[in-house]
């Protein structure tokens, strides 16, 4: 039996998906269930992984463990993901039998029975794992680690039928195999989402030119997330636009909350907004957080994290900061990050307000 819990994501347990194929491939029947009401009568199975998502989602996790445990006690529960990666010790406490850490290596390069989730109509890949960078606000180099594993082809991982591909590469532009791959892509004509974003200091000329042929879905992802790469960023927005895709559908993203402060995140969404891009905020959690936009650092207050979210909701549009002319404008004149995310012009709340908060 293979459980997701109780929590949302818009994209089907992938990691779930491989194990139903490893378990039918060694003749084993599988069932797929979400939350604790999907069991259904039949046999009792002889084991029941559980999956997890970010940190703060483990009572879900730690729910459906010890109601299947109860359910069926005969069988071997087994709890991994991505939670269970980042705090096994933690995730012991669920009561599971196995808390496993990382990719299942038996089950990592079939292809996910997607049979088991008709409604999905994307195939998802991996065409490497793991990350030249070793970034301290990520989690992928303590449970992917370096960059491997890499495939020099993608033609026979579509799921036949799949008019698109979803990559949940951590940086596909670091493979030595990223043209030949791209290359197919344009070739194959599907439909392509880079879900984790490019690399915008290995956005290449010959990168962008390929992409520009190829059918993205829905944006071009990079990331700003310090000053130090500015430059870089910069150039690769201006790369792309180049060849022909325009700045709204190149999203950027900008971690705050982080090493940064509000002075910093505010010149760093001026730029991408100057650049004709768009904006979207992501905040800063630590890789152990238990609770979601719990954490505040030392270069924040809870006040100023607060005018982010409600700019977000007002200001911008599906939380993104998009390169609207009056938007772009109220931020270039304003004095600091208090005038520029205040959502009322006759009464600018000051940054000094905002830090006594």
């Amino acid at each position: 039996m293979l459980v997701e819990p109780r929590y949302y994501t818009r994209f089907p347990p992938l990691g779930l998906l491989k194990l139903a194929s490893y378990h039918r491939a060694r003749g084993d029947g599988v069932r797929l269930v979400r939350g604790i009401r999907g069991a259904g009568a039949g046999r009792e199975p002889g084991r029941v992984y559980v999956t997890s998502l970010y940190t703060w989602t483990w009572r879900a996790a730690w729910e459906a463990v010890r109601y299947y445990k109860a359910r069926f006690p005969g069988a071997e529960v087994w709890l991994g993901g991505v939670y269970a990666s980042l705090m096994p010790d933690h995730a012991a406490g669920s009561g599971a039998d196995v808390v496993w850490r990382g990719v299942f290596p038996e089950a990592e390069d079939l292809m996910p029975a997607y049979d088991l989730v008709p409604g999905w109509r994307a195939t998802i890949l991996f065409a490497s794992r793991g990350c030249v960078r070793r970034c301290p606000f990520c989690a992928v180099p303590r449970i992917e680690g370096p960059l491997g594993r890499v495939k020099y082809s993608v033609r026979g991982l579509i799921y036949p039928g799949h008019k698109k591909v979803v990559f949940f590469d951590n940086n596909i532009l670091a493979s030595p195999s990223w043209r030949v791959i791209f290359e197919e892509l344009v070739e194959l004509g599907l439909r392509v989402d880079f879900n984790q974003g490019l690399d915008a200091r290995l956005l290449s000329d010959g990168a962008a030119e390929l992409l520009s042929r190829m059918r993205i879905d829905p944006v071009v992802r990079l990331a700003y997330d310090n000053k130090g790469v500015r430059r870089a960023v910069g150039r690769a927005v201006r790369a792309l636009e180049d060849h022909g895709i325009r700045g709204r559908r190149i999203m950027v993203y900008i971690l705050y909350n982080f090493r940064d402060d509000p002075e910093d995140f505010l010149e760093r969404v001026r730029d991408v907004l100057e650049w004709g891009a768009v904006a979207y905020p992501m905040r800063y959690e630590p890789l152990d957080a238990l609770e979601k936009n719990g954490y505040v650092s030392p270069g924040w207050t809870r006040g100023e994290l607060e005018a982010v979210q409600a700019a977000r909701r007002v200001l911008g549009y599906g939380g993104a900061f998009p390169p609207y002319a009056a938007l772009v404008d109220k931020l270039r004149r304003a004095r600091d990050f208090g005038e520029a995310f205040s959502l009322r012009p006759a009464r600018v709340i000051s940054a000094q307000v905002l830090r006594a908060r």
